[in-house]
């Protein structure tokens, strides 16, 4: 019987989470939660003039705002603690002491100075620079600051491994340099770490971004020169931007999760798009949660880059708003309603008022924005379309409308469109003569839900009060 597979996902707290490292920790999430495996969330904070804990928040808060819990990390806990790696130093130098007592690694004692200086050469002869060897056969321990390098091979032959997604890759051993292991301050460099960490977190699958690729390489000759069992390992594709440049931070404002809910969007849409960005299963594009775990597997992540599409993102945004209850797309849509200007979190009327905006809308922004007449005492008109609806003809029909709207109970839908539809036939005029001037007068402007919903919802008493507002206006 298979083992169930442990995966990680090890983001650095250097900012905040990215749509690339989202996507990567959701393809994890689904092959651990499918597979029936454990999903481990590890903090490599050894970035430490970038790594914050503001940072390290943002990037727990936006997983679970996506729903992608873990089962091993920070909050959680784990049976191989502690699972930040700033906390785990002594362990990185005990296994770089190991390498070097087996004579898979050395002190490096070369100054920063002299390497930047043999770089300077190499450029100027425009040849990329690699570590001579310099350190390599020292037998003498100056106490000098050193860094330890791994001893790459010089020998015939390379590193190979079958990808997941990619398929067999290799590389030649002269390929590589002497690449470093651990700093001069005991901070191991991300090959290094990784290794030792995924190693000792009992990790079966490395899954993570095709840009990791070469690292790869590097960290399998860390396993053979150990003797370690070497996990599994799948990369996943980029996505690119709309312009098609390498989606990132500097470039792409999309590139930052929490951004999607700021603008409006679910996480059920956002995770539902992501995972699209490089898997796919048949022809779905609408595909819930339990949906995903059901389907995922490696065998469907491509190999080609995923280009961001935010006309598509909106599209998937709008399914899921239309088709989630309405309670609970009305609970999420509170704190936006707020940010209006709004006090809506005990409105009986919210649900009710969900349901007739999310037809017209594709984000809790866009729905916020026309909610306004909803909640607001009195509306600010628009003035073409007062002129439009509101002049002689309009505002004669409207006083009519006013009046048996007034003596109407119960104020209901159904009996505001029945008075609509009777208005017309007596003024022998179509009921959009009758309902676009009510509208005006009651929204501020031409666009909304029907006009029987809109003002049930409204509610008599402000009802009133804006036709009243409206009939005052002078005819001309």
């Amino acid at each position: 019987m298979a083992t169930a597979p442990r995966v990680r996902f090890a983001p650095s707290p250097t900012g905040y989470l990215h749509i690339g490292g989202a996507r990567t920790a959701l393809f994890n999430w689904l092959h651990a939660r499918r597979q029936g495996g454990t999903f481990v969330l590890r903090i490599e904070d050894t970035d430490q003039k970038r790594s914050t804990l503001a940072s390290e928040q943002a990037i727990l808060d936006a997983l679970k705002w996506l729903g992608v819990d873990w089962d091993e990390g920070p909050g959680v806990g784990g049976p191989y603690p502690p699972y930040f790696q700033m906390q785990r130093l002594d362990t990185y130098k005990a296994w770089s002491d190991w390498l070097i007592e087996h004579g898979h690694a050395y002190r490096c004692y070369c100054t920063p100075a002299e390497l930047d200086a043999r770089r300077k050469v190499a450029e100027s002869e425009k040849r990329t620079y690699r570590y001579e060897g310099t350190c390599r056969e020292r037998t003498d321990s100056p106490d000098l600051p050193s860094v330890v390098r791994f001893k790459t091979p010089h020998t015939e032959g390379g590193v190979s491994f079958e990808d997941q997604v990619l398929g067999k890759i290799s590389k030649e051993y002269s390929d590589f340099d002497d690449f470093v292991l651990l700093r001069g301050d005991g901070i191991p460099l991300y090959n290094f770490g990784c290794v030792v960490d995924d190693h000792l977190m009992a990790i079966g699958l490395v899954g993570r971004g095709q840009e990791h690729v070469n690292s790869t390489f590097l960290q399998l000759m860390i396993y053979d020169a150990i003797g370690w069992e070497k996990p599994l390992f799948a990369h996943f594709p980029l996505i690119l931007g709309p312009d098609r440049e390498k989606l990132s931070k500097r470039l792409h404002p999309e590139a930052d999760v929490m951004e999607h809910r700021r603008n409006g969007i679910l996480p059920e849409a956002l995770l539902n798009f992501i995972v699209r960005l490089g898997w796919s299963h048949g022809d779905d594009e609408v595909i819930s949660r339990e949906q995903m775990i059901q389907w995922f597997g490696f065998d469907h992540v491509g190999s080609t880059s995923g280009v961001w599409n935010p006309e598509k993102l909106l599209w998937v945004n709008a399914q899921w708003l239309k088709s989630l209850p309405a309670e609970d797309i009305a609970a999420r849509w509170v704190p936006f309603l707020e940010e209006a200007g709004f006090q809506a979190k005990d409105d009986p009327r919210l649900p009710a008022i969900v349901t007739v905006l999310r037809e017209r809308n594709q984000t809790l922004v866009g729905m916020a924005q026309m909610a306004r007449y909803f909640f607001s005492e009195g509306v600010t008109l628009d003035e073409k379309a007062a002129a439009k609806h509101l002049n002689a003809d309009g505002l004669k029909l409207l006083g009519i409308v006013r009046e048996k709207l007034a003596a109407m109970e119960p104020f209901s839908t159904p009996a505001i469109e029945a008075l609509v539809k009777e208005v017309s036939e007596q003024a022998g005029v179509g009921m959009g003569k009758v309902a676009q001037p009510m509208r005006v007068a009651v929204t501020g402007g031409t666009a909304s839900p029907g006009i029987g919903e809109t003002l049930s919802l409204v509610g008599k008493p402000e009802v009133l009060r804006r036709l009243d507002a409206a009939l005052k206006r002078s005819a001309a």
